[in-house]
């Protein structure tokens, strides 16, 4: 199980989209976990989630860290399918929870209410790569599958 979890071959592409997708979920988690890049830190993200998202704190802790600690697993590339599995989950989930009624295009202007998801299904594509072909080259997830001998 955990080969199959670790094999990947030495392929560029899931790596673009790893080390992507990692930077950008490493910086949004880092913004709500610890306040950087002017970020609202850890209480605040819980308090927005808990009360206008209606999430239980429990859940919104596990968002939070789904974000900062599997955009530093992807940017490793250290267990890099279950990384990109939560995070496609977490897109799915704010894509159904908040930004769905909101249609598809970003606010860029900020002349109505509320972003869409477009945002969140580039995420899932990238995610969905990972989660196929595996971290791709220079990662942790393909020396440990080499060093395993599978």
């Amino acid at each position: 199980m955990l080969s199959q979890i670790l094999a990947t071959n030495f392929d560029w592409v899931p790596t673009l989209a790893r080390i992507i997708l990692g930077i950008i979920f490493f910086a949004h988690g880092a913004q709500k976990m610890f306040g950087w890049f002017e970020g609202p830190g850890l209480r605040e993200t819980v308090r927005t989630m808990t009360e206008y998202v209606g999430l239980p704190a429990s859940l919104a802790f596990c968002a939070v860290g789904a974000e900062f600690f599997g955009g530093v697993a992807l940017i490793f590339g250290l267990l890099s399918r279950i990384a990109a599995l939560g995070i496609a989950v977490l897109m799915l989930s704010a894509i159904l929870m908040v930004h769905g009624r909101y249609g598809l295009f970003q606010n860029w202007f900020g002349d109505r209410k509320g972003h869409g998801y477009e945002y969140h299904l580039l995420a899932i594509a990238l995610a969905i790569v990972i989660i196929v072909k595996g971290a791709g080259a220079l990662s942790m997830d393909r020396l440990l599958y080499v060093w395993m001998g599978a």
